[in-house]
Protein backbone atom coordinates (compact mmCIF):
# COMPACT_ATOMS: atom_id res chain seq x y z
CA UNK A 1 0.00 0.00 0.00
CA UNK A 2 1.68 3.58 -1.21
CA UNK A 3 1.23 6.54 0.70
CA UNK A 4 0.80 9.94 -1.24
CA UNK A 5 2.90 12.31 0.17
CA UNK A 6 1.11 15.02 2.14
CA UNK A 7 2.50 17.42 -0.26
CA UNK A 8 3.89 17.55 -3.67
CA UNK A 9 6.58 19.82 -4.67
CA UNK A 10 7.52 19.48 -8.61
CA UNK A 11 9.00 21.96 -11.66
CA UNK A 12 6.41 21.65 -14.73
CA UNK A 13 6.82 23.97 -17.40
CA UNK A 14 8.84 26.65 -15.75
CA UNK A 15 6.55 26.37 -12.90
CA UNK A 16 7.43 25.08 -9.18
CA UNK A 17 4.48 23.82 -8.51
CA UNK A 18 3.50 23.05 -4.62
CA UNK A 19 0.15 21.31 -4.60
CA UNK A 20 -1.06 20.53 -0.56
CA UNK A 21 -2.13 16.82 -0.47
CA UNK A 22 -4.08 16.37 2.26
CA UNK A 23 -7.35 16.62 1.59
CA UNK A 24 -9.30 14.95 4.78
CA UNK A 25 -7.51 17.31 7.03
CA UNK A 26 -8.47 20.19 4.73
CA UNK A 27 -4.42 20.67 3.75
CA UNK A 28 -3.61 21.05 7.74
CA UNK A 29 -0.27 21.91 7.56
CA UNK A 30 2.80 19.55 9.27
CA UNK A 31 6.23 20.05 10.23
CA UNK A 32 6.85 17.36 7.15
CA UNK A 33 5.18 19.39 4.93
CA UNK A 34 6.53 22.87 5.77
CA UNK A 35 10.41 20.94 5.32
CA UNK A 36 9.39 19.83 1.95
CA UNK A 37 7.93 22.74 0.92
CA UNK A 38 11.26 24.93 2.08
CA UNK A 39 13.74 22.35 0.38
CA UNK A 40 11.85 22.63 -2.99
CA UNK A 41 11.80 26.66 -2.66
CA UNK A 42 15.74 26.79 -1.81
CA UNK A 43 16.15 24.97 -5.30
CA UNK A 44 14.10 26.93 -6.85
CA UNK A 45 15.59 29.91 -5.99
CA UNK A 46 19.03 29.38 -7.91
CA UNK A 47 17.56 27.14 -10.66
CA UNK A 48 17.10 29.37 -13.94
CA UNK A 49 14.48 27.37 -15.41
CA UNK A 50 11.98 28.29 -12.56
CA UNK A 51 10.39 31.49 -13.82
CA UNK A 52 7.61 31.45 -10.81
CA UNK A 53 5.99 29.61 -8.31
CA UNK A 54 2.36 28.40 -7.96
CA UNK A 55 0.87 27.11 -4.72
CA UNK A 56 -2.45 25.20 -4.63
CA UNK A 57 -4.07 21.85 -3.18
CA UNK A 58 -5.28 18.61 -4.40
CA UNK A 59 -9.31 17.29 -4.12
CA UNK A 60 -12.31 19.92 -4.08
CA UNK A 61 -11.53 20.81 -0.16
CA UNK A 62 -9.30 23.03 0.74
CA UNK A 63 -6.71 25.32 0.71
CA UNK A 64 -5.69 25.16 3.82
CA UNK A 65 -7.30 25.12 7.48
CA UNK A 66 -4.03 25.63 9.95
CA UNK A 67 -1.54 23.96 11.24
CA UNK A 68 -2.16 20.71 13.34
CA UNK A 69 -3.62 21.76 15.93
CA UNK A 70 -3.92 18.64 18.08
CA UNK A 71 -0.19 18.23 17.69
CA UNK A 72 0.41 21.15 19.29
CA UNK A 73 -2.00 21.08 22.07
CA UNK A 74 -0.52 17.33 22.68
CA UNK A 75 2.74 18.74 23.28
CA UNK A 76 1.87 22.34 24.83
CA UNK A 77 0.64 19.49 27.43
CA UNK A 78 4.07 17.83 27.99
CA UNK A 79 7.48 19.97 27.52
CA UNK A 80 6.21 21.85 24.06
CA UNK A 81 9.57 20.39 22.14
CA UNK A 82 7.16 19.15 19.64
CA UNK A 83 5.10 22.70 18.45
CA UNK A 84 8.19 24.70 19.09
CA UNK A 85 10.14 22.79 16.52
CA UNK A 86 6.78 23.02 14.24
CA UNK A 87 6.39 26.92 15.12
CA UNK A 88 10.07 27.50 14.44
CA UNK A 89 10.50 25.49 11.09
CA UNK A 90 6.87 27.09 10.01
CA UNK A 91 7.70 30.74 10.48
CA UNK A 92 10.98 30.37 8.19
CA UNK A 93 8.87 28.89 5.80
CA UNK A 94 6.46 32.05 6.10
CA UNK A 95 9.67 34.19 5.74
CA UNK A 96 10.86 32.89 2.84
CA UNK A 97 7.97 33.12 1.05
CA UNK A 98 8.04 36.55 2.05
CA UNK A 99 11.48 37.35 0.68
CA UNK A 100 11.21 35.01 -2.08
CA UNK A 101 12.84 36.48 -5.18
CA UNK A 102 10.85 34.98 -7.65
CA UNK A 103 6.70 35.40 -7.94
CA UNK A 104 4.68 33.53 -6.19
CA UNK A 105 1.24 32.64 -6.94
CA UNK A 106 -1.23 31.46 -4.26
CA UNK A 107 -4.60 29.75 -5.36
CA UNK A 108 -6.95 30.17 -2.22
CA UNK A 109 -10.02 28.49 -3.81
CA UNK A 110 -10.95 27.14 -0.23
CA UNK A 111 -10.98 27.37 3.06
CA UNK A 112 -7.76 29.52 3.77
CA UNK A 113 -7.35 30.02 7.73
CA UNK A 114 -3.89 29.95 10.14
CA UNK A 115 -1.64 28.79 8.40
CA UNK A 116 -2.91 28.85 5.33
CA UNK A 117 -3.10 32.52 5.17
CA UNK A 118 0.77 32.19 6.02
CA UNK A 119 1.71 30.77 3.16
CA UNK A 120 -0.49 32.92 0.64
CA UNK A 121 -0.17 36.21 2.04
CA UNK A 122 3.53 36.66 1.00
CA UNK A 123 2.44 35.75 -2.38
CA UNK A 124 2.81 38.34 -5.04
CA UNK A 125 -0.34 36.78 -6.30
CA UNK A 126 -3.28 35.85 -4.32
CA UNK A 127 -5.97 34.19 -5.80
CA UNK A 128 -9.91 34.03 -4.55
CA UNK A 129 -12.77 32.30 -5.76
CA UNK A 130 -16.87 31.79 -4.85
CA UNK A 131 -14.69 29.18 -2.50
CA UNK A 132 -12.53 31.29 -0.41
CA UNK A 133 -13.46 31.66 3.18
CA UNK A 134 -10.83 33.33 4.63
CA UNK A 135 -9.93 33.57 8.79
CA UNK A 136 -7.54 33.74 11.11
CA UNK A 137 -10.14 31.86 14.16
CA UNK A 138 -6.99 31.68 16.77
CA UNK A 139 -8.70 33.88 19.40
CA UNK A 140 -11.32 31.21 19.78
CA UNK A 141 -8.97 28.43 20.37
CA UNK A 142 -6.61 30.45 22.67
CA UNK A 143 -4.01 30.28 20.72
CA UNK A 144 -3.06 34.17 18.73
CA UNK A 145 -3.35 35.29 14.68
CA UNK A 146 0.47 34.13 13.61
CA UNK A 147 2.60 33.47 10.79
CA UNK A 148 2.67 36.45 9.77
CA UNK A 149 -0.37 38.10 11.41
CA UNK A 150 1.33 40.25 13.71
CA UNK A 151 2.66 41.82 10.05
CA UNK A 152 0.09 41.49 7.32
CA UNK A 153 -3.24 42.60 9.50
CA UNK A 154 -2.18 45.93 11.04
CA UNK A 155 -1.08 46.56 7.35
CA UNK A 156 -4.97 46.16 5.67
CA UNK A 157 -7.38 49.18 5.88
CA UNK A 158 -8.05 50.54 9.06
CA UNK A 159 -9.23 48.65 11.81
CA UNK A 160 -9.83 45.91 9.43
CA UNK A 161 -7.15 43.81 10.63
CA UNK A 162 -7.66 43.98 14.41
CA UNK A 163 -11.32 43.25 13.50
CA UNK A 164 -10.59 39.88 11.91
CA UNK A 165 -7.61 39.49 14.68
CA UNK A 166 -10.00 39.74 18.03
CA UNK A 167 -13.17 38.34 16.32
CA UNK A 168 -11.87 35.66 14.00
CA UNK A 169 -14.39 36.64 11.40
CA UNK A 170 -15.16 34.59 8.36
CA UNK A 171 -15.00 36.45 5.00
CA UNK A 172 -15.65 35.73 1.53
CA UNK A 173 -14.10 36.87 -1.62
CA UNK A 174 -15.80 40.47 -2.52
CA UNK A 175 -14.45 41.18 0.91
CA UNK A 176 -10.77 39.81 0.51
CA UNK A 177 -10.54 42.00 -2.50
CA UNK A 178 -11.30 44.74 -1.12
CA UNK A 179 -9.38 44.59 1.95
CA UNK A 180 -6.32 43.64 -0.30
CA UNK A 181 -6.16 40.14 1.06
CA UNK A 182 -6.60 38.84 -1.88
CA UNK A 183 -5.04 40.38 -5.53
CA UNK A 184 -7.20 38.45 -8.12
CA UNK A 185 -10.77 36.87 -8.03
CA UNK A 186 -11.72 34.28 -10.46
CA UNK A 187 -14.83 31.58 -10.58
CA UNK A 188 -13.53 28.26 -9.40
CA UNK A 189 -14.17 27.17 -12.85
CA UNK A 190 -11.69 29.08 -14.65
CA UNK A 191 -8.69 28.05 -12.23
CA UNK A 192 -7.36 24.97 -14.26
CA UNK A 193 -7.34 26.89 -17.39
CA UNK A 194 -5.58 29.57 -15.15
CA UNK A 195 -3.00 26.74 -14.53
CA UNK A 196 -2.37 25.51 -17.88
CA UNK A 197 -1.90 29.21 -19.06
CA UNK A 198 0.27 29.94 -16.67
CA UNK A 199 2.47 26.54 -17.84
CA UNK A 200 2.57 27.87 -21.08
CA UNK A 201 3.50 30.87 -19.70
CA UNK A 202 5.57 31.18 -16.69
CA UNK A 203 7.42 34.15 -17.37
CA UNK A 204 4.15 36.26 -17.60
CA UNK A 205 2.14 35.76 -15.05
CA UNK A 206 0.14 38.15 -15.47
CA UNK A 207 -0.39 37.51 -19.18
CA UNK A 208 -1.74 34.00 -17.88
CA UNK A 209 -4.18 35.82 -15.71
CA UNK A 210 -5.62 38.00 -17.95
CA UNK A 211 -8.30 35.92 -19.59
CA UNK A 212 -9.74 34.67 -16.50
CA UNK A 213 -9.67 37.08 -13.99
CA UNK A 214 -13.63 39.08 -13.25
CA UNK A 215 -14.75 41.18 -10.38
CA UNK A 216 -15.56 39.62 -7.32
CA UNK A 217 -18.70 42.06 -6.75
CA UNK A 218 -19.94 43.94 -4.21
CA UNK A 219 -18.01 43.40 -0.67
CA UNK A 220 -20.77 43.07 2.14
CA UNK A 221 -18.31 44.23 4.66
CA UNK A 222 -18.41 47.55 3.22
CA UNK A 223 -21.32 48.64 4.54
CA UNK A 224 -19.69 48.30 8.33
CA UNK A 225 -16.34 49.45 7.32
CA UNK A 226 -16.58 53.26 9.37
CA UNK A 227 -18.18 50.92 11.92
CA UNK A 228 -14.72 48.67 12.54
CA UNK A 229 -12.60 51.95 12.17
CA UNK A 230 -14.85 53.71 14.76
CA UNK A 231 -15.28 50.80 17.17
CA UNK A 232 -12.43 49.16 16.99
CA UNK A 233 -9.73 52.29 17.46
CA UNK A 234 -9.30 51.93 21.21
CA UNK A 235 -5.62 52.02 22.84
CA UNK A 236 -6.64 48.56 24.79
CA UNK A 237 -9.50 45.40 24.67
CA UNK A 238 -11.01 47.19 27.41
CA UNK A 239 -11.60 50.04 25.75
CA UNK A 240 -12.89 48.51 22.19
CA UNK A 241 -14.91 46.16 24.19
CA UNK A 242 -16.11 49.65 26.00
CA UNK A 243 -17.11 51.56 22.58
CA UNK A 244 -19.29 48.64 21.22
CA UNK A 245 -21.29 49.06 24.39
CA UNK A 246 -21.46 52.56 24.36
CA UNK A 247 -22.77 52.11 20.70
CA UNK A 248 -25.66 49.80 21.51
CA UNK A 249 -26.38 49.20 17.68
CA UNK A 250 -27.02 46.13 16.24
CA UNK A 251 -23.58 45.20 14.68
CA UNK A 252 -22.07 46.40 18.07
CA UNK A 253 -23.93 44.43 20.30
CA UNK A 254 -23.29 41.06 17.80
CA UNK A 255 -19.63 42.15 18.02
CA UNK A 256 -19.14 42.26 22.16
CA UNK A 257 -21.66 38.69 21.58
CA UNK A 258 -18.82 37.25 19.29
CA UNK A 259 -15.97 38.77 21.40
CA UNK A 260 -17.24 37.07 24.48
CA UNK A 261 -16.75 33.72 23.55
CA UNK A 262 -12.91 34.82 22.77
CA UNK A 263 -9.95 33.80 25.35
CA UNK A 264 -9.61 36.98 26.97
CA UNK A 265 -5.65 36.34 27.36
CA UNK A 266 -5.64 35.78 23.35
CA UNK A 267 -7.27 39.04 22.45
CA UNK A 268 -4.98 41.08 24.66
CA UNK A 269 -2.44 38.97 23.09
CA UNK A 270 -3.51 39.25 19.49
CA UNK A 271 -4.07 43.34 20.29
CA UNK A 272 -0.24 43.49 21.45
CA UNK A 273 1.07 41.85 18.47
CA UNK A 274 -0.85 43.58 15.70
CA UNK A 275 0.42 47.41 17.80
CA UNK A 276 4.13 45.76 17.82
CA UNK A 277 4.04 44.24 14.22
CA UNK A 278 2.45 47.31 12.77
CA UNK A 279 6.03 49.09 13.78
CA UNK A 280 7.84 47.12 12.34
CA UNK A 281 10.14 47.68 9.40
CA UNK A 282 11.48 43.90 8.68
CA UNK A 283 9.04 40.90 8.85
CA UNK A 284 11.56 38.92 10.28
CA UNK A 285 11.24 41.16 13.56
CA UNK A 286 7.82 39.98 12.98
CA UNK A 287 8.56 36.74 13.04
CA UNK A 288 10.88 36.46 16.28
CA UNK A 289 8.30 37.76 18.16
CA UNK A 290 5.81 35.86 17.05
CA UNK A 291 7.60 32.87 18.00
CA UNK A 292 8.27 33.90 20.92
CA UNK A 293 4.55 34.22 21.92
CA UNK A 294 3.43 30.67 20.50
CA UNK A 295 6.20 28.73 22.38
CA UNK A 296 4.34 29.96 25.51
CA UNK A 297 1.05 30.05 24.67
CA UNK A 298 0.56 26.70 23.15
CA UNK A 299 1.61 25.72 26.94
CA UNK A 300 -0.63 27.89 28.32
CA UNK A 301 -4.46 27.08 30.03
CA UNK A 302 -6.60 28.81 27.37
CA UNK A 303 -4.99 27.20 24.50
CA UNK A 304 -5.08 23.51 25.99
CA UNK A 305 -8.63 24.72 26.96
CA UNK A 306 -9.59 26.17 23.45
CA UNK A 307 -8.63 22.81 21.87
CA UNK A 308 -10.21 20.15 24.14
CA UNK A 309 -13.49 22.45 23.58
CA UNK A 310 -13.71 23.20 19.99
CA UNK A 311 -11.91 20.50 18.54
CA UNK A 312 -11.15 17.34 20.89
CA UNK A 313 -15.04 17.42 22.76
CA UNK A 314 -16.62 19.50 20.67
CA UNK A 315 -19.14 21.52 23.41
CA UNK A 316 -17.89 24.97 22.31
CA UNK A 317 -17.70 26.01 26.12
CA UNK A 318 -14.29 26.67 26.86
CA UNK A 319 -13.46 28.26 30.66
CA UNK A 320 -11.18 30.75 29.96
CA UNK A 321 -8.80 31.66 32.95
CA UNK A 322 -8.67 34.55 33.44
CA UNK A 323 -12.39 34.76 32.62
CA UNK A 324 -12.43 38.45 31.73
CA UNK A 325 -10.74 40.66 29.60
CA UNK A 326 -10.12 43.34 32.90
CA UNK A 327 -8.50 40.29 34.32
CA UNK A 328 -5.59 39.47 32.24
CA UNK A 329 -2.52 41.27 34.05
CA UNK A 330 -0.12 43.39 31.86
CA UNK A 331 2.70 40.98 33.69
CA UNK A 332 1.21 37.64 32.18
CA UNK A 333 1.29 39.28 28.51
CA UNK A 334 5.02 41.06 29.21
CA UNK A 335 6.35 37.58 30.02
CA UNK A 336 4.48 36.16 27.26
CA UNK A 337 6.05 38.78 24.87
CA UNK A 338 9.61 38.64 26.77
CA UNK A 339 12.85 37.58 24.79
CA UNK A 340 13.69 34.12 24.71
CA UNK A 341 17.48 32.50 25.73
CA UNK A 342 19.38 33.54 22.97
CA UNK A 343 20.54 30.12 21.69
CA UNK A 344 16.46 29.84 21.40
CA UNK A 345 15.41 32.40 19.59
CA UNK A 346 13.54 32.08 16.13
CA UNK A 347 15.80 32.93 13.00
CA UNK A 348 15.14 32.70 9.29
CA UNK A 349 16.67 30.02 7.00
CA UNK A 350 20.25 31.85 5.79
Amino acid sequence: MTTEPEVLCRVEGGVGRITLNRPKALHALTHGMCLAMIEALQAWKADDAVHCVLIDHSGERGFCAGGDIRMLAESGAGDGHAARAFFFTEYQLNHLLFVYPKPVVAVMDGVTMGGGVGLSMPAAVRIATERTTYAMPETGIGLFPDVGGGWFLPRLPGKAGLWLALTGARIKAPDCCALGIATHYMPSANVEAFKTALLAHPQSVAGALAAFVEDAGHSPLAAHRDDIDRLFAGASVDDILAELEADGGDWAKAQLGILATKSPQTMKVAFRQLAHGAAFTDFADNMVMEYRIGARVVRRHDFLEGVRAVIIDKDNAPKWDPATVAAVEDAVLDDIFAPLPPEEEWTPLT
